[in-house]
């Protein structure tokens, strides 16, 4: 049913900024119909270096699983972290959704003393509440990061999730199987390690993560960890199938400290048990002309793909993994969840390629947070990762940007050749979709 939804019409796009000027929340008009069709139509202001970051709707259909029903919440409310400066912003988006309306903040202060976290960073929408995952413990700025609920209808925070952590410390996404009470979370860093850009001391000391964990949702427990080994630095982003009959999903290692590759895993139940095996590796290359590195590369003298984001298509079919790194969008039919073939490539941006948009000529940063329609026909993707981490590796700018790539049923992608939404001075990251996308809901049903 929700392949049969409507096409979006608006999305709701993140964009921080590095000038002293707040970040924005601004709405992207994509009613192909509309004379501002691939605008920005309005913006609403938030705080200043905040670093809005993945936010989320309040409801999905979630709640409408059997163990934890909530009927009558609706999806109306936005729930937008701030990972710098650890606000939540509640937005409004039903009376008009093309002008959010900030309904309530909640402080720094306020978010480390009921939830005992900072920094949070991601938003899901679950069966009994908000989830939300933090870096860092409150007053320590190290771990144990992890993930804390609010309440669906008054987004007052209701405390940390975690009864029984194990060794988990660090903290980045989490997702789950909600038909195996299993959830799944993953490792970045803390914030000393990112917030002024990659730490390469901490990272020549493999001191990010690199494992992912298992845990009993009912009973808040980690019942297993999965360790990539220290080779492969920052296990970013969980994609788990959205058909609910089904026990694995994916996840993309950052950096192979041996060859600078990205990578792509597929963990998957195993019995009593969880496991997890690479099935993709996507190499580093060499640049034209090496002069042309940021300083972060230079004594490297390579461009590693930088894998930071990937996106699971609703009929668990298409992987798309975005290479912030050398400026591709790849595209994988993963219909056998190990044995994946590659099946399309666009190109823009990239460290020294700066492959250009046909409306836009040359771009600066690359492929980075990416997001698909509900019919996976249309594939939209930004270009900040983080704006430290823009000003380590695109040094000469990185405006923001968002695109848009038309897909082939059958496999194969093709940029959209008119469809370019200029961001000025601000960055622009998280995308949502208005009504849902392929990365918001879970699904209890088949």
């Amino acid at each position: 049913m929700a392949i049969e939804a409507p096409a979006e019409e608006l999305a709701y796009v993140a964009a921080p900024r590095d000038d002293g000027k707040p970040d924005n929340m601004c709405v992207v008009d994509l009613n192909e119909a509309s004379g501002t069709y691939g605008q920005i139509i309005n913006q609403l202001e938030l705080g200043v270096r905040d670093e809005i970051h993945h936010f989320g709707w309040n409801a999905c259909s979630a709640a409408l699983c059997p163990y934890a029903p909530h009927p009558y919440v609706e999806r109306r409310y936005l729930v937008v972290p701030a990972l710098r400066g650890s606000h939540i912003y509640i937005l409004d988006v039903k009376e008009d959704p093309k002008s959010p309306k900030l309904i309530k903040t909640l402080t720094a202060d306020e978010v480390e003393e009921r939830s005992g976290y900072t920094r949070p960073h991601t938003v899901h929408c679950g069966p009994e509440g908000i989830y939300i995952s933090a870096l860092a413990s409150a007053g320590s700025e190290e771990g144990p990061g992890g993930i804390f609920l609010m309440d669906h209808y008054n987004f007052n925070i209701l405390g940390q999730w975690e009864v029984e952590r194990g060794s988990q410390s660090l903290s980045y996404d989490f997702w789950w199987h909600l038909g195996y009470d299993i959830a799944v979370t993953s490792e970045w860093g803390y914030p000393a390690m990112i917030e002024n850009g990659v730490s390469l001391e901490d990272l020549g000391a493999r001191k990010f993560g690199h494992k992912i964990h298992i845990w009993d949702i009912r009973h808040r427990k980690n019942i297993q960890t999965l360790d990539l080994g220290d080779d492969y630095q920052m296990i970013l982003e969980l994609r788990p199938a959205h058909d609910p009959t089904k026990a694995y999903g994916f996840v993309n290692a950052v950096l192979n400290m041996n060859d600078l590759s990205s990578s792509i895993w597929t963990w998957y139940k195993d019995g009593d048990a969880w496991g997890i095996q690479k099935i993709i590796d996507i190499p580093a290359q060499a640049p034209e002309n090496p002069d042309d590195l940021p300083p972060a590369l230079k004594d490297i003298g390579m461009i590693p793909p930088l894998v930071t984001d990937h996106i699971l298509s609703l009929d668990d079919r298409f992987l798309y993994v975005s290479c912030w790194g050398t400026g591709e969008l790849l595209q994988y039919d993963v219909s056998d969840p190990f044995n994946p073939k590659h099946t399309g490539t666009v190109e823009i941006g990239g460290i020294t390629k700066s492959h250009p948009h046909p409306a836009a000529g040359p771009v600066s940063g690359g492929p980075q947070m990416v997001e698909l329609s509900r019919d996976g026909k249309r594939l939209y993707f930004t270009n900040s990762l983080y704006v430290a981490w823009d000003n380590q590796f695109y040094p000469d700018g990185a405006n923001g940007w968002m695109v848009k790539a038309d897909i082939d049923p059958n496999g194969g992608l093709e940029l959209d050749p008119n469809f370019f939404v200029g961001f000025g001075d601000s960055r622009a990251h998280q995308i949502r979709l208005q009504g849902g996308d392929s990365s918001s809901d879970t699904f209890c049903y088949s």
